[in-house]
């Protein structure tokens, strides 16, 4: 559950300001990823925990009114995770991710790892425990699907995680966390040495794709007044996955997810701003 508090400038250490408006939104990286590609036309099934408290009750029914299928979605007691999140008036925003619930889970379950292979693509995030993560990726990977790695929250990343990843999509600081390169493109070049493909999200500048064989791309972001960027890089990730599933080539694929970006950073919250598939498509056309 997203707690966010709105605020014309985010508090430095030591400082307390007064906020304007303060909700409760559902959200975490994998809920708001799975929205966005069900919003941008995927069936999708979810894999993650909640607990027994309101907040998960509420994250739940947010996911199947989205469409998204919440059968696998274990319950666990205790509280569920929470992002404590801080936007200001310019659009920009920080968080601290506590892991609740999903930091119970270790690695998926036989009836998971079925859904896993039946699908066509696994998107992934480090929100759930490192072992989980790397369990999942494997299962997928052993069955010829498709790994989509968002390396957030940040943090060092084992070769045995980057073995199964397919496609790495992290955001510039992510990339310069994980290489130690400022530069996106030479945080490309680092990335492309441990994975095949590789996408860097670049906020308003666009976004940066290299597959190790040589390509490069760089698409231009949509130029819009951002009013919350919470969900830009979710949304991004979920619509990118859903073309790429589709079949697109990497530039039509970056050209959909970059739409589909921009249209929620001009509204508020996390999943309750992400797009649907005839916005998106409004949108490129």
């Amino acid at each position: 559950m997203d707690l966010v508090a709105y605020v014309s400038q985010a508090p430095k250490r030591g400082e307390t300001v007064t906020g304007r408006e303060f909700r409760t939104i559902p959200g975490g990286k994998g809920a708001n990823q799975a929205i966005a590609a069900a919003r941008a036309g995927a069936r999708v099934a979810f894999l993650g925990a909640v607990g027994d408290d309101a907040f998960g009750a509420e994250m739940r029914g947010t996911l199947a009114g989205a469409g998204v299928d919440v059968e696998l979605v274990r319950q666990v007691s205790g509280m569920s995770g929470i992002a404590h999140i801080v936007v200001d008036d310019a659009g920009g925003n920080s968080i601290i991710v506590v892991p609740g619930a999903n930091g119970t889970i270790s690695g998926p379950t036989e009836e998971e790892r079925a859904v896993i292979a039946a699908s066509q693509a696994l998107l992934l995030q480090l929100e759930l425990p490192m072992e989980a993560v790397i369990a999942a990726a494997r299962a997928a990977r052993e069955a010829g699907v498709p790994v989509i790695l968002t390396p957030a929250p940040s943090q060092k990343l084992p070769g045995g995680l980057l073995d199964a990843v397919t496609l790495l999509l992290p955001n510039e600081h992510e990339a310069a966390d994980i290489t130690g390169e400022t530069s996106p493109e030479a945080a490309m070049d680092a990335l492309l040495e441990r994975v095949d493909e590789a996408v860097i999200t670049l906020g308003s500048e666009g976004a940066l794709y290299g597959e190790r064989s040589g390509e490069r791309l760089r698409v231009p972001a949509v130029k819009v007044r951002a009013v919350d960027t919470t969900a830009a890089g979710d949304t991004f990730a979920g619509a990118f996955a859903v073309a790429r599933a589709e079949g697109r080539a990497a530039a039509d694929a970056l050209r959909f997810a970059t739409a589909a970006a921009a249209l929620s950073v001009q509204r508020e919250g996390a999943s309750t701003s992400m797009p649907g598939r005839a916005e998106i498509d409004a949108a490129l056309a």
